[in-house]
């Protein structure tokens, strides 16, 4: 649930590393359960697709047809500092046509 406070991690942040065809997605668990807010920062020079899903095959679906109308896709500019809110205990994988490092980490607030 979205907090009206600013943001608090949960748990510990998860590196993944965008690359084409992306690599095995992970689940982003919080410390206190399924934390549904999670800062994501594209570290790199280059967009990245973020995949995601309750599941690792929807996760690697969308991070690998970005444009397609898959809705489990996001875009990450280079640089990129967001807080997104999916559904607590996602997979997260990502796709960049150049190496690219995301940091992912579960919490509450904005």
């Amino acid at each position: 649930m979205s907090v009206n406070a600013p943001f608090t991690p949960t748990g510990n942040t998860v590196t993944i590393t965008a690359a084409n065809p992306s690599p095995t997605p992970v689940q982003v668990p919080g410390n206190n359960g399924w934390s549904n807010q999670y800062r994501v920062v594209n570290a790199g020079t280059n967009v990245a697709f973020l995949g995601y899903g309750a599941t690792s095959a929807a996760a690697t679906a969308g991070a690998n047809a970005p444009g397609s109308g898959l809705a489990n896709c996001v875009p990450l500019l280079a640089g990129t500092d967001e807080i997104l809110t999916f559904n607590g205990g996602f997979y997260f994988t990502a796709n960049a046509s150049v190496s690219t490092t995301l940091y992912i980490t579960p919490g509450d607030g904005s």
